[in-house]
């Protein structure tokens, strides 16, 4: 240990040979561990947030297709006296175009209640005014048609008239990067006499059963059709929207879990090959500490402790490092370019575990690339000393 300490102090430009892809690499994966888990985290509670009721139906997997397929107003109080249901809520979905070179802004118009439990709010809420519609806008809308909290604009009803809009508040939304704008039901209707909804959502009483819920509403929708006033409704309960969104964002970054893998792989090669170039240079060396009576396993382990000094350094300046790079990605990188921030989360266990698995690569490694170069007879190794 002595000897691998001090040749640590004293080789320091070795070691920063050996060490620099360890720090870029680790960097790299931390920085990657950081913002993903970071997004998820956010994700996950905002999901948590939107998604409050026990069951969803839609008539349109778009804002665009809902101007075409929806139901009448009515349809909630059929809903909501139904022997299942303790509490529906209806919700108004259409396409508004504020500007043709880009794509259309959703616009839902459902109760909002008190608005800081029923959206995601970032930011302080601007006092409501009475000559104009109070909307909330999503982070992308703000950012694309800089309209933050307090701004006005002319919102497009979904008959064609115009309305102006005061802006509130700004929400967060992941759902729709084009923008989206959040409005009360009944701030909607009394402006546009448009009672239609498009989406449902539906609280459960106890002991009801989901299927047989989809069952009864597909019963009046059944007799709906029959008056020629029917419209396709698809299910789906608030777990199963939680767990698909999860997954489908999982699938989206399983590659940076590669790209992490293979950082460290690259990093690690380096490391294996500088310090294959230095046991060979140092061949000399182990021969006159083998003359002197250590053993070959001993030499073998302190290459090793050099490894593991010196990737212990890397460690932490990598970690370091891939930190504040995750800062720049979380709060600069992501609003810039996908109009959302995100809360930072660090996972300190996950990035205690990458940083161990690093330090016993790398020591693993530098005790392989002794034990290939440093197996020679050694008094042969002593006589290329003379």
């Amino acid at each position: 240990p002595l000897l691998a300490l001090e040749r640590a102090r004293q080789q320091r430009h070795q070691a920063t040979t050996a060490v620099a892809g360890i720090v870029a690499s680790l960097a790299f994966a931390v920085a990657l561990t950081v913002m993903v888990g970071s997004f998820r985290g956010s994700v996950t509670a905002w999901l948590g947030q939107i998604l409050p009721a026990d069951l969803y139906a839609r008539t349109a997997t778009s804002s665009a297709a809902a101007d075409t397929l929806y139901l009448p107003g009515d349809i909630l109080q059929s809903v909501s006296a139904l022997p299942s249901i303790e509490r529906a809520l209806g919700q108004r979905v259409y396409a508004a175009q504020f500007d043709p070179a880009r794509p259309s802004v959703a616009v839902l118009a459902r109760p909002l209640g008190d608005p800081a439990a029923s959206l995601p709010l970032l930011g302080e809420l601007r006092p409501s005014v009475s000559d104009a519609l109070n909307v909330y806008v999503s982070e992308a809308f703000a950012s694309l048609y800089r309209s933050g909290a307090g701004a006005r604009f002319e919102l497009p009803l979904a008959d064609g008239r115009t309305r102006a809009a005061h802006v509130r508040g700004i929400w967060r939304d992941y759902a729709r990067q084009q923008g989206a704008i959040a409005i009360d039901a009944a701030d909607y209707q009394a402006a546009s006499g448009d009672t239609r909804i498009n989406d449902l959502a539906l609280w459960l009483k106890a002991g009801s059963k989901p299927a047989e819920v989809q069952a009864q509403i597909s019963g009046l929708l059944d007799a709906g059709a029959a008056a020629g006033t029917g419209t396709a409704l698809e299910f789906a309960s608030a777990v199963e929207l939680r767990v698909t969104s999860l997954r489908i964002f999982d699938r989206s970054f399983a590659v940076t879990y590669w790209l992490q893998a293979v950082a460290i792989g690259i990093g690690l090669f380096g490391i294996a090959a500088s310090f294959a170039a230095q046991v060979l240079a140092r061949r000399k060396e182990f021969g006159v500490l083998l003359h002197l009576g250590l053993t070959r396993a001993q030499v073998l382990r302190m290459v090793a402790l050099e490894g593991a000094l010196w990737s212990c350094a890397a460690a932490l300046l990598g970690t370091a490092l891939g930190l504040g790079v995750s800062v720049i990605l979380v709060k600069v990188v992501n609003p810039q370019s996908f109009h959302w921030s995100m809360d930072l989360a660090v996972p300190w266990a996950r990035l205690a575990l990458l940083m161990l698995g690093v330090v016993a690569s790398a020591t693993l490694t530098a005790w392989c690339a002794a034990r290939v170069c440093a197996g020679a007879n050694q008094a042969l190794l002593v006589k290329q000393d003379w």
